[in-house]
């Protein structure tokens, strides 16, 4: 995909490299400081007429721009797993999670609703406003659904945005700003542009014009934005890193546990802050359930991402491949499963288990297909264990006892959990971690009102 848009090149090019082949893609322009600063005064700009469109009419082009994304879905997909290494079926389904939260959001516009609260001599109404321009900054694990949801709530409630894609998966965010116009959002209330955290992220902290952060990443990237945010007190919300636990009690269907297991944690090559990458399993049932795992981690299809079949494609960089296998080197491997030889930034799902609870691979987040298996003795050392950590982004419970169920997922220190599944993030429903996991809530009917300042007014009578 040769790069169309408005950049010059003078903030440098950026080769984009193929993860399944390690060959070349193209290359795309990275934006400048200038850039940077005329991209977000345009979307300040375009910000008076665009919260000025009349709500129905928001909701329409809004539509509009779901529906053009639901056309387009094959190509997002073909470019995402060129770009990307996912696979066909996972980028499929991201196009279309994409679309789905703009038809979601859509409904926003005409329901952003305030309140009126008795007063003694008057009425008291409040308004949810927009904010502003809003920063999004986007990571390479998930670059098209983590977009939409953050752009989509965004231009709903009446902000523009200006999207700083990831340096080394741009591609599909381009697309989708092409789509934007097309569906007759106007030049300037929502803009991608390519560039460096140094350079177009570190401008959005920076830049007063700049209302908002929506930043997906790293826990320590996410705690300099926040301490340079505060700086102007500019609102943002982080989704950071995770360390999930994957908690299997003995009365479990364990067959079921272990069949859904390498998927929690091996889906998208484990480049996922939501990965269920320490499984607890109660001792009582341990080697049982090591036993039903292990086939099914060695039949977990990792192979070329254009198959159909594909359940795992590469790693992104050559770069991260090797710090992943940094931790492998250093931990005690129990089986693994396949990978594909030669080029590539290929590396098999792998279980090991720690010598220590202080373990790298059971302490920090991998952000790759490496899962960490303990033991515990009962219900308190299983909490115990999930909450031992900094993070709290998502996990899951697998028993029979609703009751337990109901305990330990009040216990357990996490803001997305399910229970004998691991589908804990809907469009629908609220996202967004505890602890070191981030700050805020993405998603969910609510996510317009974090893009909006509530005003009250009295009006006397």
């Amino acid at each position: 995909m040769p790069y169309r848009g408005p950049l010059t090149g003078d903030g440098g090019v950026t080769t984009l490299v193929s993860p399944s082949t390690g060959r070349p893609l193209t290359e795309i322009p990275q934006a400048s400081l200038l850039e940077t600063d005329r991209a977000i005064e345009a979307a300040h700009a375009a910000f008076p007429a665009w919260r000025a469109v009349p709500p129905g009419e928001r909701a329409e082009i809004l539509r509009r721009f779901a529906d053009l994304v639901g056309a387009a879905a094959d190509e997002l997909a073909a470019l995402e797993v060129a770009n990307s290494g996912h696979t066909i079926g996972n980028a499929r389904w991201e196009a279309g999670n994409v679309r789905n939260v703009l038809h979601y959001y859509a409904a926003a516009p005409e329901r952003l609703f305030g309140r009126q609260i008795p007063v003694a001599g008057g009425v008291d109404i409040t308004f949810h406003e927009p904010l502003g321009v809003v920063g999004i900054i986007v990571p390479w694990n998930f670059p098209m659904p983590i977009a939409g949801w953050g752009f989509a709530p965004a231009l709903a409630a009446g902000n523009t945005v200006v999207l700083k894609p990831a340096e080394v998966t741009p591609l599909t965010a381009v697309r989708l700003g092409e789509i934007a116009l097309d569906a007759g959002i106007p030049e300037g209330v929502f803009t991608v542009l390519p560039g460096r955290g140094s350079v177009v992220g570190e401008r959005f902290v920076t830049h007063p014009l700049v209302r908002k952060i929506c930043f997906t990443g790293s826990t320590d990237v996410g705690k300099g934005i926040m301490a340079g945010a505060a700086a102007q007190v500019k609102r943002v919300t982080l989704e950071l890193g995770g360390k999930s636990a994957n908690i299997i009690f003995a009365d479990s269907d364990l067959a079921a546990a272990a069949s859904s297991a390498p998927g929690s944690v091996f889906d998208n090559a484990g480049q996922d802050c939501c990965a269920r990458s320490r499984i607890l399993v109660q001792r009582s049932v341990y080697d049982e359930f090591l036993g039903l795992l292990e086939p099914a981690v060695r039949e977990f299809r990792t192979t070329d991402p254009e198959d159909p079949a594909a359940e795992m494609g590469p790693l992104i960089t050559s770069a991260h491949r090797e710090k992943v296998a940094g931790y492998v080197e250093n931990a005690d491997v129990l089986f693994t499963g396949g990978a594909p030889g030669g080029d590539g930034f290929w590396f098999p799902a792998t279980v090991v288990t720690p010598r220590s609870v202080q373990d790298p691979v059971w302490r920090e987040e991998i952000f790759g297909p490496v899962v960490a298996v303990l033991p515990f003795e009962d219900e308190a050392e299983a909490i115990a264990m999930a909450n031992d950590t900094e993070f709290g982004l998502s996990g899951s419970i697998f028993t029979s006892d609703v009751g337990r169920a109901l305990r330990v997922a009040r216990a357990v220190e996490s803001g997305n959990l399910s229970v004998n599944s691991h589908s804990s993030v809907r469009y629908w429903t609220p996202f967004g971690g505890y602890k070191q996991s981030g700050l805020g809530r993405e998603l969910g009917p609510d996510a317009p009102d974090a893009f909006t300042e509530t005003k009250n007014v009295f009006i006397a009578t």
